[in-house]
């Protein structure tokens, strides 16, 4: 999935308390540029963000504010979001390049993942595969962790839970086997190679000379640093350990949607220079997706980020199901049955949490609309549809008294809840159809400016 994950929730919270500090105010001066700076402040260094990286992302953001321009502006929150938009950019990467790995002019790609022990490296190996497989690559998964026990075994079953091959050898030599894998890499076709070299619980002088002759032997085109968000700071200290001895080119930060703060995103950029590529958000293969700096700013500042909501949505619902769909709202045939194809479409994107992250003006509201839009709601209301007839779907007229008794009983929901859902897809039926109308939007738009709240089917 896109970067979807909590690990910025607190942060956002707190950056948007600190704006409303602005709201209502005529012009941007330097005392209430500092009021608001201080909060700031308190919002990084709670979200785990290193002092110095804080203190260099104020400074910067001050002297920006503090500019002619700003200062004479007549929308000083609407200036101030836009520097530190601007800022958190920057902060964690800059503009993403159009392709996260370099890939070598002469297959094959090597791609080497180093790290602690416990950073989750052979399944972010797996996900690589798989992001690989999707662009059309042919990856390779090198086991060269010979220490620790069922590492190599592990690495088969995710290269088969992938659909990728994995290299086997009696060698028992990690560079033996790094070396010889490129080998059979190049007679076989495969133009990427992962090598999932050996971590510990600690940084290891032995460790680090080994990773250094594996690079030596086989001239990686990437070096790619996985460390675990959820150990904060130390995966920052850890990265630049080993981008001194290594030379890392990126970073992979998983565990993103466990109790984490963020504030490793952050710092690594800054602390080592190379940018943070890849976040893992889960157990699933899937659950890993590039990281663009300019999006996370935007979800940071609840603005959302509709690009890799589209995104994954093109992954996950069904292209023609879609637009058999759209013609059916546009000559306004919407039924329950649609209704129902709806939810599990949305199901399909992830949880309605971090959906609601991804929508501009949702983001800071997902408190508000817990209660509403829920993944267990959501079911519950696909349970009620499950329980109809064909015909019942078809036509929601059908539904008198007694058979909504019967529906209810079939799903376990109270027919409380099946007069609900009725009455939420009459509405929606009736919202479709007045979608044709020209004067719709318009009239949608006047309703938005006044605070008119999302009417969400759930």
């Amino acid at each position: 999935m896109p970067t979807w994950s909590p690990m910025f929730d607190s942060l956002t919270q707190k950056l948007s308390q600190a704006m409303k500090t602005l709201r209502g105010q005529s012009k941007l001066t330097e005392a209430n540029l500092e009021a608001v700076l201080r909060e700031v402040r308190m919002a990084l260094l709670e979200a785990d963000v290193h002092v110095s990286v804080a203190r260099t992302f104020l400074q910067r953001v001050k002297e920006k504010a503090l500019g002619a321009e700003v200062m004479q502006g007549l929308n000083p929150a609407q200036a101030f979001i836009d520097i530190v938009h601007r800022e958190l950019v920057e902060i964690m990467g800059g503009q993403a390049p159009e392709h996260p790995i370099t890939f070598a002019s002469k297959p094959p790609t090597v791609v080497m993942m180093v790290g602690l022990q416990g950073a989750g490296k052979t399944t972010t190996c797996g996900k690589l595969a798989v992001f690989l497989k999707k662009l059309g690559r042919s990856p390779l998964l090198v086991p060269a962790d010979v220490y620790r026990p069922a590492a190599i075994e592990q690495l088969h079953v995710v290269a088969r839970e992938a659909g990728v091959p994995s290299f086997r050898t009696d060698v028992k030599d990690p560079v033996a086997i790094c070396a010889a894998a490129l080998a059979e890499a190049k007679l076989k076709g495969w133009d990427t190679v992962i090598l999932d070299t050996a971590g510990r619980l600690h940084l290891d002088e032995g460790l680090m000379e080994e990773l250094v002759r594996i690079k030596a032997a086989t001239s990686p085109d990437e070096i790619f640093f996985v460390a675990d968000a959820m150990t904060g700071q130390d995966a920052v200290r850890s990265a630049t350990a080993f981008h001194e001895k290594l030379g890392i080119t990126g970073v992979v930060l998983t565990k993103t949607d466990g109790d984490t703060r963020g504030g490793a995103a952050f710092s690594i950029k800054q602390a080592t220079g190379q940018p943070l590529k890849f976040v893992g958000e889960g157990e699933k293969l899937e659950d890993f997706q590039r990281f663009h700096p300019d999006r996370m700013a935007q979800r940071i500042l609840g603005m959302g980020d509709v690009l890799s909501l589209i995104e994954h949505a093109k992954d996950k619902i069904d292209e023609k199901e879609a637009e058999v769909m759209a013609r059916r709202m546009a000559k306004n045939q919407f039924t329950l049955e649609d209704m129902r194809k709806q939810f599990q479409q949305v199901q399909k994107l992830g949880s309605m949490n971090k959906i609601i992250g991804m929508l501009p003006g949702l983001g800071q509201m997902k408190d508000q609309l817990a209660s509403v839009a829920t993944d267990k709601r959501i079911k519950h209301l696909e349970a009620i549809i499950n329980s109809m007839t064909p015909a019942e779907r078809a036509n929601h007229n059908l539904l008198d008294g007694k058979r909504k008794r019967r529906i209810a009983a079939g799903c376990g929901r109270p027919v409380s809840e099946i007069n609900q859902l009725i009455k939420q897809y009459v509405e929606t039926k009736k919202m479709m159809g007045q979608m044709n109308d020209p004067k719709f939007m318009a009239r949608m738009q006047r309703m938005a400016k006044m605070g008119g709240g999302p009417n969400l089917p759930f």
